[in-house]
């Protein structure tokens, strides 16, 4: 497993880590799945709900995968929500994108729960080829602040859509 970062700007006194993991699965399908280690009493988590899109995931507890093909500035980028809900946005450039709201790209989000840990498991369809991966989660506390982790955080705010961000490639 792969360890995330909290951003220095947004510590969380309630999580102690964040680890992911990603398999590729028969080359066409990314299996993601994160661990969040913690007070899981002490951390704001939407109660479960259909599997649908929904925007805006990203304001409260959400894990995040960002896929981009080596060489271009296109991407994807895929909330899941511990509730089962799911974004997806298909990006042209940095930050110039819409929303894929395709029923077929749902991930179908897991979650398991323990008082000391949260495990977040989705899987999104990916073509052939090498991928840069960005991997990330917004964690929302119970008094409502907010943690960002990534693998890798670029100088300054928060910026999960940075190029620097993408820092996993996956053959």
């Amino acid at each position: 497993m792969i360890g995330l970062t909290c951003h220095p700007e947004t510590p969380s006194a309630a999580v102690r880590g964040i680890r992911a993991r990603v398999a590729r699965r028969a080359a066409k399908v990314i299996e993601v799945s994160y661990a969040i280690e913690g007070e899981v009493a002490r951390l704001r988590i939407p109660a479960p709900r259909p599997p649908r899109f929904s925007e805006g995931l990203w304001q409260h507890s959400c894990c995040e995968l960002f896929v981009a093909r080596n060489g271009g500035p296109a991407y994807r980028e895929f909330n899941f929500s511990p509730s089962g809900e799911w974004a997806a946005y298909a990006f042209t450039r940095y930050r110039e994108g819409a929303p894929l709201r395709d029923e077929a790209l749902n991930p179908g989000i897991a979650l398991l729960s323990s008082a000391h840990a949260l495990q977040l498991d989705a899987s999104v369809a990916c073509g052939p080829g090498k991928l840069r991966l960005g991997l990330s989660a917004v964690i929302e506390e119970a008094d409502g602040a907010l943690s960002y982790w990534a693998l890798r955080h670029p100088p300054g705010k928060p910026d999960f859509h940075h190029p620097d961000a993408f820092a996993l490639e996956l053959a």
